[in-house]
């Protein structure tokens, strides 16, 4: 069986959509503070 095309990497998942990542530009953090007010579990991966 070939192989499927699309795999997630848990490193590029991190470095595009982390917490971190999230916390460095100005919409990021609208990002995060939306989610803390909709009262999400997971704030980012």
């Amino acid at each position: 069986m070939p192989q499927r095309t699309l795999h997630g990497t848990s490193r590029k998942r991190k470095r595009v959509s982390g917490f971190r990542v999230r916390l460095r530009t100005k919409n990021g953090r609208r990002v995060i503070s939306s989610r803390r007010r909709k009262g999400r579990a997971r704030l980012s991966v």
